[in-house]
């Protein structure tokens, strides 16, 4: 199987987790952001991820494929209810991180935007989407620091779970996002469960790109 992603996607993040948790053999293949061809031939729109099948067929939405790929062998972890108070905390917090982590992702180094062409052409979608990124990057000392806060909130909630859920499915993908972000406050607990996850399913943090 083929999975087409951008590799600063957190949709595309819940997807790759799953193929690592569950040890399913998966070639990465990242679109460039300005080729809306690819996606278009194979799922009618300008999306990812989409899920290449062996059989060649295609398959997008994100909880589709991490619903399809759990169910391919062995143990299945997505048969139950996730984690409310975590599902809560990540619907809270949406629109805080994406102000924080949009603009820094216009200005690291993924593939998808890896020329100038392609780079313009992300900056413009997110332009549409959130408006001024420069102005976005001057109001980051409000934003961390409503982050922040609700960072702290976290850490509780973390501090006795101990199965993987649809849950951390939302939650990961959010968090790796923050991991751009430079003076984010995570608490001992929430870097742990950062590490872990990233350990577990071999998705890369961004750490080493944090502006």
């Amino acid at each position: 199987m083929k999975l087409h992603i951008y590799e600063h996607c957190p949709f595309c993040v819940r997807t790759r987790m799953i193929f690592g948790i569950k040890k399913v053999p998966v070639e990465l293949r990242v679109m460039s952001e300005g080729d809306a061809e690819t996606p278009v031939r194979m799922v009618g729109k300008k999306v990812a991820p989409i899920l290449e099948k062996d059989d060649g067929t295609y398959m997008a939405e994100s909880v589709d494929i991490v619903h399809y790929v759990d169910g391919l062998s062995g143990e299945r972890f997505l048969n139950g209810p996730g984690n409310a108070e975590i599902d809560r905390w990540c619907e809270t917090v949406t629109a805080t991180l994406f102000r924080l982590v949009i603009p820094r992702f216009t200005r690291a180094e993924f593939a998808e935007i890896s020329t100038l062409a392609s780079r313009e052409a992300y900056v413009q979608r997110e332009y549409r989407a959130f408006g001024d990124l420069e102005k976005l990057m001057l109001d980051t000392p409000a934003l961390l620091q409503e982050m922040n806060a609700r960072l702290n909130e976290l850490e509780p909630i973390l501090e006795h779970r101990n199965e993987i859920n649809e849950s951390d499915f939302r939650l990961y993908p959010l968090l790796r996002s923050l991991t751009i972000v430079r003076d984010v406050r995570f608490s001992s607990g929430t870097r742990i469960y950062i590490d872990f996850m990233s350990a577990l399913t071999g998705v890369n943090n961004l750490f080493d790109q944090a502006q």
